[in-house]
């Protein structure tokens, strides 16, 4: 009995000459986390409500004082039609971009997911253009596209005339979605391909079974099991074509007019042009709310959709 109760207190003891340790432990612990929120604080949750602030004030122009607007902004917003034709150019350019890197990154995985000669030369030049810097490669298009350029004097020799990429709206909508989708197609193909390797041969040995066709493979085995891979580069592709701005404002400044204006070029042009600092911080938390409904919207899909599936 008294063994027992030794070694009871023996326990009590040794807890009680581990606590003073395991508070600084702890302590330490939020230390190490202190970067981190001041990193947070600073550079996310500062500019997020300076921003806030700035949207309810109005200027007059630059160097003089911002005046106490309210939400008179966010009432500007609804009756421009800059404010919308940016708006539903974004989106549009968004959806059709993503969706041609999807499919042309799926391609690609699907071609070179097999054995053949050169193959890691092949997947390293596949993944070039990721590397190249967005504004260089605007400027870039504007040698490849110019009148005199290697696109216009190639179609000129075959069909007798070029392309007026530049003086063109739809062109140059064209020109600006070809430099995307060039330069990001490699990141789906990237994610793509790891998610066709990760994919057991087993599963094919047996469909072959049943059946030879490729596309019944496709059809019924990979898309199914991609199917995650390729919402998560949808997401992660969408969230960045929506908030493009340096190929199109290198490539054609927007233009010509505002055809290629998207919403982060018409909140540039508003801040820094027209100096109008308060509106454009008004139409950047607009853009905010589009962006988290779009997003949500399509997470929401993709559950309803798999919760539908499994009640099938």
């Amino acid at each position: 009995m008294s063994t027992a109760v030794t070694t009871g207190a023996e326990g009590r003891a040794r807890v009680a000459a581990r606590r003073p340790r395991l508070g600084r432990f702890r302590s330490a612990k939020a230390w190490f986390l202190l970067p981190a929120v001041i990193w947070t604080c600073g550079f996310t949750l500062f500019p997020l409500f300076y921003a806030l602030w700035l949207s309810l004030q109005q200027s007059r122009g630059m160097g003089r004082p911002l005046e106490f607007a309210g939400l008179k902004n966010y009432g500007r917003l609804f009756g421009d039609d800059r404010v919308w034709g940016a708006l539903g150019f974004t989106l549009g350019y968004a959806a059709v971009t993503v969706a041609i890197q999807i499919v042309l990154g799926l391609g690609l995985a699907l071609l070179v997911n097999r054995e053949f000669r050169l193959r890691g030369l092949v997947r390293t030049l596949l993944l070039l253009p990721l590397f190249a810097t967005p504004v260089g490669l605007g400027f870039l298009g504007r040698i490849i596209y110019a009148d005199a350029g290697p696109i216009n004097v190639a179609l000129t020799a075959i069909f007798g005339s070029g392309v007026p990429w530049m003086s063109n709206p739809w062109s140059a909508r064209i020109a600006v979605a070809l430099l995307d989708i060039w330069q990001w197609t490699p990141f789906c193909f990237l994610i793509l391909l790891a998610g066709l390797q990760s994919i057991p041969d087993e599963l094919y040995e047996a469909a072959r079974l049943d059946t030879n066709r490729r596309f019944e493979m496709l059809w019924h085995i990979t898309l199914p099991l991609l199917r995650p891979l390729i919402a998560l580069t949808v997401l992660l592709r969408l969230v960045e074509a929506l908030k493009i701005i340096d190929i199109p404002f290198a490539l054609t400044a927007g233009g010509p007019g505002r055809a290629n204006e998207t919403f982060s070029i018409f909140i540039y042009r508003t801040a820094f042009t027209g100096f109008d600092i308060g509106y454009a911080s008004a139409a950047s938390f607009l853009f905010l709310v589009v962006v988290l409904v779009v997003v949500n919207a399509f997470i929401l899909f993709g559950r309803f959709r798999t919760v539908w599936q499994a009640g099938d």
